[in-house]
């Protein structure tokens, strides 16, 4: 699903898909700001490939049944502690288990041009052990990136902290993204950061629609 949503995605905005000279000249002008760049070679014809940051968050089973998304301050747990943090250093590895969540930032700190997104995908060296993805980094952003990546598959892969993981493709808006203008849950952060699935201002609204029916 995430391939054809991607594949739909670059088809519409074809003409603004940046290359490796505008990815290169938006870094020259320090309207792109992708740090740091350990080698040449992570700039790609069409993208720039990230790399494994240091801190993780795995998602464990607890006592409780199940993750509470619904803003029941009274019994629920919160989201974070269904995760345990961990962290490697560059060179380190870390196993990724089968069907089991694991949260990273990369090791690059991005801040976005407000007229330019990014579709992050895996490196297909990657993609072929059956790790999936599905992000996208909105205008404007700034930050490390968190990163969900989930194997798929039925068998263990260790990865190392550090390595080229993510591809990102950079797409160029017609207008500028007033990114800052409304409230944002996920933003310049530096470690990976769980689900604020739990703080949608949209839940409370349908509570209250659910105690006058």
């Amino acid at each position: 699903m995430a391939g054809n949503l991607i594949r739909k995605v670059l088809r519409l905005d074809s003409n603004g898909i940046l290359y490796k000279k505008d990815i290169e000249n938006l870094i020259i002008k320090k309207r792109l700001f992708i740090e740091p760049l350990l080698d040449k070679s992570q700039i790609g014809e069409i993208s720039v490939d990230l790399r494994i940051g240091t801190d993780f968050l795995a998602l464990h089973q607890g006592r409780q049944a199940y993750i509470d998304t619904t803003q029941d301050l009274i019994n629920r747990r919160p989201i974070k502690s269904h995760f345990t943090e961990t962290r490697r250093k560059i060179g380190e590895s870390f196993l990724l288990h089968p069907s089991q969540p694991i949260l990273f930032s990369t090791l690059e700190y991005i801040k976005l041009p407000e007229d330019v997104y990014a579709i992050l995908t895996l490196r297909s060296s990657y993609s072929r052990l059956g790790l999936t993805i599905s992000t996208i980094v909105q205008p404007g952003y700034c930050g490390c990136v968190s990163i969900e990546v989930v194997n798929s598959g039925n068998t263990p892969i260790k990865i190392l902290a550090g390595a080229r993981f993510i591809q990102a493709r950079f797409i160029k808006l017609k207008e500028k993204s007033e990114y800052f203008r409304t409230q944002r849950k996920y933003t310049c952060q530096v470690r990976p950061v769980t689900s604020k699935a739990n703080e949608d201002v949209e839940l409370e609204i349908l509570k209250q629609i659910n105690s006058t029916l």
